[in-house]
C-alpha cells in the first residue's frame, strides 16, 4: 500500500469514526467489573482511580480480603488525601484467615463502608477492590450489593474486581472485562510475588 492509498483508507476511517461519536451522546455512570484468572483487575481499576483524581474527582477504595499488610498503591495514593479514601478492611487471604465467620464479618463491614461512598454524591468514583471473591465465597449476598449499587447517583461509577464474578452481578454491569491467564511466572516458573508487580 503506497502513501497516497493509506491516506485514502485512513481518512475513510476517520470519517466513520467521527460519525460513530457524534452519535453517542449519552453519559452514565457506569457499573464495571474486573474479573478471571489473569493478572490485572487490581490494576486497571487503578489505572481508573488515577484518571479520576487527575480530573480532580474524589474517589474511594475499599480493599476486601486485603488488609493484613500495607500495599503498596495505598502509600502512594495518600498524596490525595483531600480527594481520596482508601480503606484495605479485610485481614488477607481466606488460606490464612482460616475463619470462614470472621472473614464474612469483615466482609459485611467492608460493604457497609463501601455503600457509604456508593451513595453519596460527592464521590465519583468507588472501587470495591477484591470483592468479587468474597461474593464467590458467599461472604456477601449478591443481591445485597446490587441492591446497593442500583441507589448510586447517576453520574458516578463503581468498579467491582476479582475473580469469579457471579452472572448476576456480570448481568448489571455496563462494562465488563475477563482477564485471560496465558501464562504466569509464579505457576510456570516458581517465581514468587515480587514488590512493584503483585503488591
Amino acid at each position: 500500500m503506497d502513501n497516497l492509498q493509506y491516506k485514502q483508507k485512513m481518512q475513510r476511517r476517520k470519517e466513520i469514526q467521527e460519525q460513530r461519536l457524534a452519535e453517542k451522546t449519552q453519559e452514565k455512570g457506569l457499573i464495571i467489573v474486573n474479573t478471571g484468572n489473569g493478572k490485572g483487575k487490581t490494576t486497571s481499576a487503578l489505572g481508573m482511580v488515577l484518571r479520576s483524581l487527575g480530573h480532580g474527582y474524589k474517589v474511594a477504595i475499599v480493599q476486601f480480603i486485603k488488609g493484613a499488610w500495607e500495599p503498596a498503591e495505598k502509600a502512594v495514593l495518600e498524596k490525595w488525601q483531600g480527594q481520596l479514601q482508601f480503606h484495605a478492611m479485610g485481614e488477607g487471604f481466606t488460606w490464612e484467615t482460616q475463619d470462614r465467620e470472621r472473614d464474612t464479618e469483615k466482609a459485611i463491614a467492608a460493604w457497609e463502608k463501601a455503600l457509604e461512598y456508593i451513595i453519596d454524591p460527592e464521590y465519583r468514583l468507588v472501587l470495591l477492590d477484591e470483592v468479587n471473591i468474597a461474593l464467590k465465597l458467599g461472604y456477601l449476598d449478591v443481591a445485597t450489593v446490587i441492591t446497593g449499587l442500583e441507589q448510586k447517583p447517576a453520574d458516578s461509577h463503581v468498579i467491582l474486581t476479582g475473580r469469579g464474578a457471579p452472572p448476576e452481578l456480570i448481568e448489571k454491569a455496563d462494562l465488563v472485562t475477563e482477564m485471560t491467564l496465558v501464562k504466569h511466572p509464579f505457576k510456570e516458573q516458581g517465581i514468587k510475588a515480587q514488590p512493584g508487580i503483585e503488591f
